[in-house]
């Protein structure tokens, strides 16, 4: 069973490791960074469950675009505007977010009754298996705090610089 409760002190606990070998690997730019990452997310994933976890999905709030809110809308068969009063408020940023967390459209079995019309965000969370990692590192160090599969590839990326 994942120790979720316990993440965000493990993320901490090894935060300064994980900065600084990020910082060397910003330096370096590491030709074969994403073919790493890309082998660390396969062994994660292999080993994490996200529907025993789901705690993305219970957490974090995904930025919705417009084509999101259209999507999502046409499936509930309402009218993107009366989709927004539903599901979406604008937060700090001026972007639209679930109004509520846990996402409104998680089941009680961590499965996600919208999957295949899910936000964009959700699509490419935790962004572990993307070109151009260096570019998301400070984004990973951040979600080392709610993805066990992040923290744990964080954590062997940090091992290796």
């Amino acid at each position: 069973m994942l120790d979720l409760e316990n993440l965000p002190a493990l993320a901490k606990k090894n935060e300064k490791n994980v900065k600084a070998a990020f910082d060397r690997i910003r330096r370096k730019k590491p030709k074969d960074l994403d073919d790493l990452v890309f082998s660390l997310h396969e062994e994660a994933f292999g080993q994490i469950d996200c529907l025993e976890c789901a705690n993305c999905c219970r957490s974090l709030g995904p930025r919705l675009t417009d084509k999101d809110i259209e999507r999502l809308a046409k499936r509930e068969r309402l009218k993107p505007s009366d989709w927004v009063l539903r599901y979406a408020r604008v937060d700090e940023d001026g972007d639209y977010v679930f109004r509520e967390m846990p996402c409104p459209f998680l089941a009680a079995d961590n499965y996600c009754v919208v999957y295949e019309d899910r936000p964009k965000a959700c699509r490419e969370y935790p962004h572990t298996d993307r070109r151009k990692f260096v570019q998301l590192l400070n984004l990973t160090l951040a979600n080392r705090a709610t993805c066990p599969a992040v923290l744990q590839i964080a954590d062997k990326l940090s091992e290796k610089f």
